[in-house]
């Protein structure tokens, strides 16, 4: 069991499992899509997030619910510098959700501290240079392809083993390209490409990323599988997204037991709380 102390110096360490929350700056966004258009609104938002216990914001301008179309990346530089240079300003650390270096670059220089980018670095061949330029945080999530087809994606033998060599094969890629293997977050990618059994399997399995050596990111939040598990009885309706921020704090608690650096969630006292007591309860075995 491990939280990855010490493997980001340019981050706090927390001595747990990290909490970051999300700010989407999108009208599109399957959970808050429009609530944050407002560049006021975002910031507001982001900063009351950090008060609730966010140890990370994290600001994206482009959608990447399965389906969603791509925006252009003036429109998403337009939708998030603004917000990441406000959060920034009052003290968050920010991450950057993006697939574009263009747009990492410019969140960076705006005072962003992370680099999410949910392919890795393959949507955007510029966007490892701009990692390895940049020196910050730089999260290798697994990925196969753009959200509008990534469901006709998920067909894996053994999904655990599967995901981790393909991972691992593009940390290879982007530590060729010069990013610092010391910069490297990794992410299972929950629900991109993925079944909701091969989500329910990677998340019994975190533990088994320990083989990369690399602090873990989890983003459970609110996903479908969620929705799936919390169907109604009567009419297999899944539960509306908003509607499963307690099994995203449950799901929270049960990474954070299993060595996650962080966990991305929309809500996030829940998730502070649940973090916070799983800590409590390692350092009382230990």
């Amino acid at each position: 069991m491990s939280t990855y102390k010490n493997l980001l110096p340019s981050l706090p360490d927390w001595g747990r499992c990290g909490v970051m929350g999300v700010v989407n700056v999108t009208p599109d966004s399957f959970s808050d899509g429009g609530g944050w258009l407002d560049p006021g609104r975002a910031v507001a938002h982001g900063l009351e997030l950090v008060v609730q216990g966010a140890d990370i914001v994290d600001v994206g301008g482009e959608s990447t619910r399965p389906g969603a179309v791509r925006i252009t990346c003036e429109e998403e530089i337009r939708r998030v510098l603004p917000v990441i240079r406000g959060l920034a300003d009052g003290g968050a650390v920010v991450s950057v959700d993006t697939m574009r270096a263009e747009v990492a670059e410019a969140a960076v220089d705006a005072g962003a501290r992370v680099i999410n980018d949910v392919s890795g670095g393959r949507a955007d061949p510029a966007m490892v240079k701009v990692a390895a330029r940049t020196g910050v945080p730089f999260v290798v999530m697994h990925w196969r392809g753009q959200s509008a087809g990534m469901d006709d994606l998920a067909t894996y033998g053994d999904v655990v083993g599967e995901v981790i060599g393909e991972v691992e094969r593009q940390m290879s890629v982007v530590v060729s390209g010069g990013v610092d293997p010391a910069q490297v977050i990794v992410d299972p990618g929950l629900g991109f490409a993925k079944t909701r059994e091969n989500d329910w399997s990677l998340l019994a399995r975190l533990e088994a990323w320990a083989s990369l050596g690399r602090p873990v990111l989890v983003a459970a939040s609110r996903k479908r599988f969620l929705g799936a598990l919390l169907a109604e009885p009567d009419t297999g309706r899944p539960r509306p997204a908003r509607a499963r921020d307690a099994a995203t704090a449950a799901v929270s608690a049960l990474a954070a037991a299993q060595g996650a650096w962080a966990v991305r969630v929309h809500e996030v006292p829940a998730t502070a709380d649940a973090v916070r007591v799983e800590a409590a309860l390692r350092e009382t075995l230990a």
